[in-house]
């Protein structure tokens, strides 16, 4: 006669932690910045094209929409670089107190939006305007 063993619970059944929704956010970043790459390297290659292919990807990044997926784009990847360094740390076997892991990533969240701001500010103000 088999024994039954315990069913393991689904992922419904547990509340989302802090520590989960970063976890999760972060392989998410991740994804979301090597979908993005490509459009990055397009980018590049319009700047060595010359004046005419540049003018031309500069019009599409003005598009609102565009412009909205390249605000995620830079978000994923200051959240991932601020995370990432917060990964090195735990790779030196410190930060592992529950508190420390709470302010931590409350740290990683608030330095990502602020990086995302001032990186914004400045291209905007450089670029001599909004879309």
């Amino acid at each position: 006669m088999q024994k039954e063993r315990p069913l393991s619970p689904h992922l419904q059944v547990y509340k989302p932690q802090m520590t989960t929704m970063l976890s999760i956010l972060h392989r998410s970043t991740g994804v979301f910045l090597a979908m993005g790459t490509p459009l990055l390297v397009l980018w590049l290659c319009a700047i060595a094209s010359g004046a005419e292919g540049y003018a031309h990807m500069q019009s599409c990044f003005s598009h609102w929409f565009v412009q909205l997926i390249l605000l995620g784009w830079t978000y994923a990847l200051f959240y991932h670089l601020c995370n990432g360094i917060r990964h090195l740390f735990w790779d030196a076997g410190r930060g592992f107190e529950l508190q420390t892991l709470y302010t931590s990533g409350k740290i990683v969240l608030l330095m990502s939006v602020v990086l995302t701001g001032l990186t914004w500010f400045l291209a905007v103000s450089r670029m001599g305007g909004g879309a």
